[in-house]
């Protein structure tokens, strides 16, 4: 925490005060009922939160992706769920409109969406169509000043809540020297022909909201493609390297919680007549899952500043989003092991890290896809 600003550790303090006294105590209800809280969206849109990275002109607070991060971090460490749900509000829902969308997109969408009032989802992903995003098979005709849109996505957050106001698609509009133009396209959440099916029953992150979509002549205005017609699958690639900073961000509170519970309950839990913690493998373990906080915090802190500068950032957010999320993975399954059986029943936060903390690895990019892009990076694209 000691390279950030004045300002930045006030809004650590403040977003970890948050979440400790409104986000925690009703994490474990809400994992186990599979419910996202609507009143704590709605607090973390009076503190500003979903606002935090755009311009004070559009009901934003005029910060940046490092402030994004840190306010994400702080919920990772009690709640996933509630962190991926800023994360996705902020990065999937509202920069696509902001970054590429028309100034009457951005002037209809933002306010709400930055003031927590509505949420968004970005629907990429497709049964056949995950890494490989390129492999998509939703389409959208043009026909007359209406698109007309058929396919499927899934895995989709945020896209089923009682405040979700629409999904950007990205859906083949065309093909051009015999590859598929890739377009984004809005679709408000009520269209005729668009249907958000039940939720998963997922592992984790069981308080997110995620369904799979259905498109049967779903039709939309024209005016609602955003960006230029057969950018989409570019625009997106940029949204996703921005994404992955936020992830790693999430991740590195996930690890630093689970870090948190291990120290405490090991200082507590009796073992042959001492302190758990006194044992030197506890201590090994502790130590190891200290230094995976800290250089996941420096990864992610440094791809958020090279961003935040307009520098090049892609191949800084792949080491910083697979770095924390391993760090986030591995530290969950020590937490698990130092609480014993109780690390096995889900009222402790450390179950519930090692069941959501595996989608870390997942999510936004596999620890496969951040590979590639590193070793691209280093000249040895295949």
């Amino acid at each position: 925490m000691e390279q950030l600003t004045d300002e930045e550790r006030e809004l650590a303090a403040m977003v970890r005060d948050f979440a400790d006294t409104v986000v925690a105590p009703q994490a474990y209800e809400a994992d186990r009922t599979h419910t996202l809280s609507m009143d704590v969206v709605a607090q973390m849109g009076d503190l500003g939160l979903f606002g935090l990275p755009f311009p004070e002109e559009y009901g934003g607070q005029g910060g940046d992706y490092m402030a994004l991060g840190i306010a994400i971090e702080a919920l990772g460490r009690v709640d996933q769920s509630i962190a991926i749900t800023l994360e996705a509000g902020v990065s999937l829902g509202a920069m696509p409109v902001f970054r590429f969308g028309t100034e009457e997109q951005k002037r209809e969408y933002l306010p709400d969406l930055l003031a927590g009032r509505a949420l968004a989802g970005f629907g990429l992903t497709e049964p056949e169509a995950g890494s490989d995003a390129g492999a998509t098979r939703t389409t959208a005709r043009r026909e007359g000043e209406e698109w007309v849109i058929d396919g499927s996505k899934q895995f989709i957050t945020n896209s089923g809540t009682p405040i979700t106001r629409f999904v950007t698609v990205t859906a083949v509009t065309g093909v051009e020297n015999g590859r598929k133009q890739i377009s984004t396209i809005i679709v408000p959440n009520g269209t005729a022909g668009f249907t958000v099916e039940a939720p998963y029953d997922k592992v984790g992150w069981n308080a997110s909201d995620t369904h799979p979509l259905t498109f049967e002549g779903a039709r939309v205005p024209a005016g609602n493609l955003l960006g230029a017609e057969g950018s989409g699958f570019r625009n997106f690639l940029s949204i996703l390297d921005e994404g992955r900073i936020a992830i790693a961000a999430l991740s590195t509170g996930a690890a630093e919680g689970c870090l948190e519970a291990a120290v405490e309950y090991a200082k507590s839990r009796t073992i042959f007549g001492s302190a758990l913690s006194t044992r030197q493998n506890a201590q090994f373990t502790l130590a190891r899952m200290r230094a995976r906080v800290h250089t996941s915090r420096l990864a992610w802190h440094h791809a958020a500043r090279l961003r935040d500068a307009g520098r090049p950032f892609a191949e800084q957010a792949a080491i910083a989003k697979l770095v924390a999320g391993e760090a986030a993975m591995d530290n969950a399954r020590d937490a698990t092991q130092i609480f014993g059986g109780n690390g096995f029943m889900n009222e402790f936060p450390v179950a519930r890290h090692y069941r959501d903390s595996k989608i870390l690895e997942i999510g936004e990019g596999t620890t496969e896809v951040q590979l590639l892009v590193i070793a691209r990076a280093l000249g040895l694209a295949g």
